[in-house]
């Protein structure tokens, strides 16, 4: 029992040493010191429809936690796609989550990221990608490029640690939610949903 736990807490050190350092070395590919809470993560997940048939996109899953809360929500690891900007992540998601579709590339060009898998269609879409280093019109376009992956009504979950939406309402052919505000995370996370309006 105590093996465990040293063993536990060694991994989650060694996550979060590796988070930081990448952090050091790459600001504005990673938007927080530390991972995100696995409360958040498991909040995060809660938007996906296992049984849809369509496979779940993850974007930047770091050292995995959102990726863990994903597969526990009941999606099987080959429909889930994780693409991640950092080649230290990759390598650490690769030995994880052998199973699952790792893709090393940028999320703001999928259709190159994604080859020649661009024209598919998924459930939802997971985000973790730190919008606020980017200006407003690319983020915005980010959003727009996810929605057109995906049905109609299905959402685009977006983590952020400001309390406005890192993408602003009224600004193109989608609707914002506040999904959840987590304080148990460092820093405390704002969850936001993005949506395609459904037709009237």
């Amino acid at each position: 029992m105590a093996g465990n736990l040293r063993r536990s807490l060694a991994e989650r050190f060694d996550e979060e040493l590796k988070f930081f350092r990448t952090w050091i070395e790459m600001p504005k590919a990673v938007g927080a010191i530390l991972p995100t809470s696995s409360i958040t993560a498991r909040k995060m997940a809660s938007v996906i429809n296992p049984a849809s048939g369509l496979p779940v996109l993850e974007l930047g899953p770091g050292t995995g936690v959102i990726t863990k809360a994903i597969l526990e929500a009941g999606v099987a690891p080959q429909d889930l796609w994780s693409v991640e900007y950092s080649p230290d992540f990759v390598e650490h998601l690769r030995e994880h989550f052998p199973d699952v579709n790792i893709i090393h590339g940028d999320a703001f060009n999928l259709d190159k990221t994604l080859g020649d898998k661009h024209d598919q269609r998924f459930d939802s879409v997971i985000s973790a990608v730190p919008l606020l280093s980017f200006p407003v019109p690319q983020r915005i376009a980010y959003v727009e490029a996810l929605l057109d992956r995906l049905p109609i009504g299905r959402p685009v979950v977006q983590i952020t640690y400001s309390p406005r939406s890192p993408v602003p309402a009224h600004k193109g052919n989608y609707v914002v939610e506040h999904l959840d505000l987590v304080l148990r995370n460092i820093p405390p996370a704002q969850l936001w949903v993005y949506r395609r309006p459904m037709a009237s």
